[in-house]
């Protein structure tokens, strides 16, 4: 008997990935004028260059939760099978997608009593929720019973730094995350904002650059400023919202300047990419504090 690492489509690991360490996705929803579309189904490769090329031609885009009755199906048939289940969520402080499916191992947990169910609110999101599910996988993999793994996950989790930065505000506007007057005036500014997640699991803004670069660049400080020794050594995760060039320029100067080989470049998902917009750029890695 051993147990399933399942976790949520907005972890944005890329298949390879979920592949090789047989991670469970629930895939979480999303609508493109009122078309139903979900951020991640085994075996389909979403297109995610026409999903921001939809963004910039102005689609209306609303997301939801992943579809309850997909969820239970898949974790009863993972009981059923023997094995116990490990899941790692999206930050409940930006969804309600931990909340729901916590709840519906709740319902379950009941009627397998031998099971061993458990869940950890990683209070991440994106690369940072993905690189946690990937230490946690490793874990697994090398012998750590799932009670080991969820304890590492909870007192590690405020130290997986994310960095993020986006490239039109007009968009994190319409997620509710900004003032029309500060989206217009940053706009008109080229004003980039740098934000991260705080202890909360909120994206919360810290500093105004004036143009891109600085913005890629200042992701590259603060991880100077707090990133875990020795840092060569890490796996960092950078995401991106098909800006894949600037992508490449930020993980040279992680090369560059932490001696860094291990890098994981992917896309940001649909339903986090929604409201950050196209040409978000995100940085993980694991530190003193977030």
């Amino acid at each position: 008997m051993g147990y399933r690492i399942v976790s949520d489509s907005s972890c944005n690991l890329p298949e390879s990935m979920i592949d090789e360490f047989d991670i469970h996705i629930f895939p979480l929803t999303f609508m493109v004028d009122d078309v139903q579309y979900q951020s991640y189904l085994k075996g389909h490769k979403t297109n995610l260059k026409q999903f921001y090329t939809m963004m910039r031609e102005g689609k209306m885009i609303t997301t939801s939760l992943p579809n309850m009755v997909e969820a239970s199906e898949a974790l009863t048939e993972i009981l059923d099978a023997g094995d116990d289940i490990l899941y790692i969520g999206f930050s409940s402080g930006l969804s309600g997608t931990y909340e729901a499916i916590s709840l519906l191992m709740g319902s379950l947990a009941a009627s397998y009593p031998d099971r061993t169910l458990r869940s950890v609110d990683t209070l991440a999101a994106s690369g940072g929720e993905g690189l946690l599910v990937y230490y946690a996988a490793q874990m697994r993999d090398e012998g750590a019973t799932i009670d080991e793994a969820c304890a590492w996950l909870e007192e590690n989790k405020l130290h997986l730094a994310h960095w993020f930065t986006v490239d039109d505000l007009m968009f994190l506007f319409r997620g509710g995350r900004v003032s029309r007057t500060s989206a217009w005036a940053g706009t008109m500014l080229n004003i980039k904002p740098v934000m991260h997640v705080d202890d909360e699991g909120h994206l919360i803004p810290l500093d105004k650059v004036r143009g891109r670069k600085k913005s890629l660049n200042a992701l590259v400080d603060h991880m100077a400023q707090t990133a875990t020794e020795p840092v060569k050594d890490q796996i960092v995760f950078i995401t991106h919202g098909d800006c894949i060039e600037d992508a490449g320029y930020l993980a040279e100067q992680v090369r560059t300047r932490f001696g860094v080989t291990d890098i994981m470049i992917n896309y940001v998902d649909p339903v986090i990419g929604a409201h950050s917009g196209p040409g978000t750029m995100a940085l993980f890695f694991l530190a003193s504090e977030r």
